[in-house]
C-alpha cells in the first residue's frame, strides 16, 4: 500500500515519532502530555483544514445542473462529505476534551478502572478514554444491550 494510501486509511495523525519512555520516567509526567498534546494539537489542525477544503470545494463545485441525474449526484456527493465533516466535527469536540484533561492532568488514566491506559494505546488512538479491558467490557455489553 503506498505511503498516502496508508495515512489515508488511518484517521488518527501521522508523521510522530513514538514515544520513548526514559528509565524510571514518571507515567504521564511533563514530557509525555507535551507529546500527546503536540499530537493531538496536529490532529485537530488537519481536520480543520479539512473542513476548510470542503467549504471550498462545495462552493466551487456547485452547479444547478439541468440534468436532475447530475443535479441527484452532486447532491449525493455534498450530502457524504458533509456527513464526513459532522463525524469529523464530533472527532474535533472529543480532542478537544482530551486536550483539557492533558491541562488537568487527567489524561492517561481509564475512566471506569483507574488504571495507566499505557503510551501505545494513547498513541493508536489519543482520544481513548478506557484501557483496552474496560473498553472490551463495554462493548460487549453494548452488543448484549443492543444500542
Amino acid at each position: 500500500m503506498p505511503t498516502q494510501a496508508k495515512q489515508q486509511a488511518n484517521p488518527t495523525v501521522s508523521g510522530f515519532e513514538p514515544y520513548v519512555q526514559a528509565k524510571d520516567e514518571e507515567y504521564m509526567g511533563a514530557p509525555m502530555r507535551a507529546h500527546f498534546t503536540k499530537i493531538l494539537n496536529k490532529w485537530k489542525q488537519d481536520l480543520m483544514q479539512e473542513v476548510d477544503r470542503t467549504v471550498d470545494h462545495m462552493k466551487d463545485e456547485a452547479a444547478n445542473f439541468p440534468d436532475p441525474a447530475d443535479r441527484a449526484s452532486q447532491e449525493e456527493e455534498f450530502a457524504l462529505e458533509l456527513r464526513a465533516r459532522d463525524r469529523e466535527r464530533k472527532l474535533i469536540k472529543k480532542i478537544d476534551k482530551t486536550l483539557d484533561l492533558i491541562q488537568n492532568e487527567d489524561y492517561g488514566w481509564c475512566e471506569s478502572c483507574g488504571i495507566e491506559i499505557g503510551v501505545k494505546r494513547l498513541e493508536a488512538r489519543p482520544t481513548a478514554d478506557m484501557c483496552v479491558d474496560c473498553k472490551n467490557l463495554a462493548e460487549i455489553k453494548e452488543k448484549q444491550v443492543g444500542k
